[in-house]
């Protein structure tokens, strides 16, 4: 019996060498052979394709919606501004007499003064002894004239006899003696009032109610006239002056109520005072004087912002929650009848609590998502439900 010889399975490209064949033979012979299965791969890609269909013809919504529509509502229009706090007038306290000291300094900063009180004082020894030199001229030529008008009085009466006991010129002599003394009493009655005045100046008092904002005074310093010692905030009372486009300045009328945000955060109820005659020609800013009263929480030299009440105006407006800010825009998505999301771009305006106004882009009557469109996409399939009614809460037995 011929031995039977087992062989391994070779590789066919091993198989194809040691037979000998042409390469290309083996490959005319296996695509011949190549129908036979082709049916099973043909019928398995068209069952792939039908099942792709079907998931086409049934895709899910992304996303189950509400819809809602703009409202229309008053909304109070306002003006918006930036601007400084500063002191409605503020006084520079300082001494007018000069070569005295300060002997005392009686306030500081922050300290709220009145009227005529006592803030300083000028060591004013010196001023005491000229004062009372000054009292002892006057005294003096007071004498002086006391009996210069008594001997022309009685040279009149010697003339008005018709004595000549007297001569015209010892008559004009006693006249003139006492206008002369007459004008040096005059003379020293005002060195008294300039030593008297000199006197009250070395109290350094304040001219009118308010704050000291600002003491340079310094004990033992020597006064100069004209120095500033203390800066007072007159009357305590504060402004702020807002920066204003000149075009929104013909809108802004004198007594318009303002809201000026506090240094806490809360709103201070001012009134507008007035308008600047002028513009800044750089900034093309008019000023506007506010108001602010005595109890806000705002101090001089801050930083603040407020609005002015222009008034009420028409608003059409959706929550915030239906708006998507994008790259610098705003979207809204509106659902047609074929239930796809179609992004529309708005412009916003207003803003009032958790709404914001639409200016432009969207009609009044169009529904639009209410919430969730950071979700969705422009030509999304949507559900659409309606809110849940509320349900009535179920009533309690009474209490026995």
């Amino acid at each position: 019996m011929p031995q039977q010889v087992r062989t391994s399975p070779r590789p066919l490209g091993a198989l194809v060498l040691a037979l000998g064949l042409t390469p290309w033979i083996v490959g005319a012979a296996i695509a011949a052979d190549a129908p036979a299965s082709a049916p099973s791969t043909t019928s398995s890609a068209s069952s792939t394709s039908s099942v792709s269909t079907t998931a086409a013809g049934k895709s899910k919504p992304a996303l189950t919606v509400n819809l809602i529509s703009a409202q229309r509502s008053d909304w109070q229009q306002t003006l918006s501004a930036n601007g400084s706090v500063a002191a409605w007038q503020e006084t520079v306290i300082g001494a007018e007499t000069a070569g005295l000291r300060l002997a005392e300094v009686l306030v500081n900063v922050g300290d709220a003064v009145k009227r005529g009180q006592l803030l300083a004082r000028l060591s004013n020894d010196t001023v005491q002894a000229e004062l009372a030199q000054s009292r002892a001229a006057a005294a003096e030529a007071r004498a002086n004239l006391s009996a210069a008008q008594a001997d022309a009085e009685r040279a009149r009466q010697l003339k008005a006899s018709g004595s000549d006991a007297l001569s015209a010129q010892q008559l004009q002599q006693y006249l003139t003696q006492e206008l002369a003394a007459q004008a040096r009493m005059e003379a020293a009655n005002a060195r008294l009032k300039t030593d008297e005045l000199r006197l009250a100046q070395t109290r350094i008092t304040a001219p009118d109610d308010g704050v000291i904002s600002a003491r340079l005074a310094t004990l033992g310093a020597m006064a100069q006239p004209g120095a500033e010692l203390f800066r007072l905030i007159r009357q305590n009372r504060l402004e702020w002056r807002a920066e204003v486009p000149a075009a929104e300045l013909l809108n802004l009328r004198a007594g318009m109520a303002v809201q000026v945000q506090g240094l806490d955060g809360k709103p201070v109820a001012a009134r507008l005072r007035m308008l600047a005659p002028t513009v800044d020609a750089q900034t093309r800013m008019g000023l506007a004087y506010v108001d602010l009263p005595a109890a806000a929480a705002l101090r001089a030299g801050s930083f603040a912002r407020g609005e002015f009440q222009l008034g009420q105006s028409g608003a059409l407006s959706l929550p915030q929650s239906a708006v998507q800010l994008r790259d610098g825009f705003a979207y809204v998505f509106r659902v047609g009848a074929d239930a796809r999301a179609n992004q529309v771009k708005v412009s916003l305006g207003r803003r009032s609590g958790d709404r914001v106004e639409v200016t432009g882009g969207l009609d009044a009557s169009a529904r639009v998502v209410a919430s969730g469109v950071g979700f969705l996409s422009d030509g999304d399939l949507v559900r659409v439900v309606e809110p849940a009614a509320a349900k009535p809460a179920a009533s309690k037995p009474a209490a026995k």
